[in-house]
């Protein structure tokens, strides 16, 4: 039986860390699932998903804390794929508008009013290609329940985009 490893890496940004937590995997035949990384004010932070053996998982850990002597944090937590619950559609969300405090704080407010769960979410701060002023912008990915309609969905979202100027698309994820 396989047992799901979900690990948080945080620390600072050295040449080699995702070929070092590869190699540490490989090592103990885990399947490297999926992963998000990037450089976040010169920190690297990092999310990855492995699959291991029950037999392989302990050492697994082990080494991978390991990694700590380089002055990375390293969270790992079991992860369990039968709390994801039913869902009837994954949808993106996109939204651009004017950067201020409070855009994510609200969005995700109204996305936990309806039990619809954010997937993914990268967000990034931009300038406009006009004006140059700052835009805030936010790709998400949600499971939505199957309670809730696309169309319930849909106008929650616009009437918030609204009282926060900025615009928004739903449209259906691509699954891969």
């Amino acid at each position: 039986m396989n047992t799901s490893l979900v690990l948080a890496l945080i620390g600072p940004n050295t040449t080699g860390i995702v070929h070092r937590v590869a190699e540490i995997a490989t090592a103990h035949d885990a399947n490297w699932l999926s992963a998000r990384m990037m450089n976040l004010a010169e920190q690297f932070a990092g999310i990855v998903h492995l699959e291991v053996s029950e037999a392989n998982a302990e050492a697994l850990e082990s080494a991978l804390h390991e990694v700590e002597r380089t002055g990375m944090h390293v969270l790992i937590t079991s992860g369990d794929p039968a709390l994801s619950g039913p869902a009837t559609d994954h949808l993106r969300l996109d939204l651009v508008g004017s950067d201020h405090r409070g855009i994510v704080r609200d969005i995700s407010g109204a996305l936990a009013q309806l039990g619809v769960s954010i997937e993914s979410l990268v967000t990034d701060r931009v300038s406009g290609a006009h004006s140059g002023d700052l835009l805030f912008h936010a790709s998400a990915e949600l499971r939505v329940p199957a309670d809730v309609t696309t169309p319930q969905l849909r106008n929650a979202l616009e009437s918030l985009a609204q009282d926060l100027m900025v615009d928004l698309a739903l449209d259906a994820a691509r699954r891969g």
